[in-house]
């Protein structure tokens, strides 16, 4: 069984997130996604609008996704890899490059974005909107 592994905030579910998913599911049988925990994201000085475990929730609904796990700091992934039994590393190609670390491990591959899309600018675009 070929595991594939990503990580994100998944805030503010759109189709990007969907693609990425689906595009990851595609390349193995098991999908699991890390999730930042709110406590991450404070410490990156980003905030959800949805709570850890409704995201959570969520990226459980999804077909794609077979587990979620809590992405609790930025140096635990060579453990998830390993704990895992990882095989392929998956991220957008907007961090492309910055998990290349991860290749002695598993396969690393970065998904091209969805263009046009994005949590930030749903976030710009709802501020647009209440400014009016």
């Amino acid at each position: 069984m070929k595991r594939v592994l990503t990580y994100g905030t998944f805030d503010l579910l759109h189709l990007g997130h969907i693609n990425l998913l689906k595009r990851a599911k595609v390349l193995g049988d098991y999908l699991i996604v890390g999730l930042s925990t709110d406590e991450f994201n404070e410490g990156k000085n980003k905030q959800a609008y949805h709570s850890y475990e409704n995201r959570k929730m969520i990226l459980e609904s999804i077909c794609y996704v077979d587990e979620v796990i809590q992405e609790t700091n930025w140096n635990q992934k060579i453990e998830d890899v390993i704990k895992y039994n990882i095989d392929i590393f998956v991220m957008g190609d907007d961090w492309k490059g910055s998990f290349d670390f991860l290749k002695e491990y598993c396969e690393v591959i970065y998904l091209p974005r969805t263009m046009g899309i994005s949590t930030s600018k749903i976030k710009n675009d709802l501020k647009v909107v209440e400014n009016g």
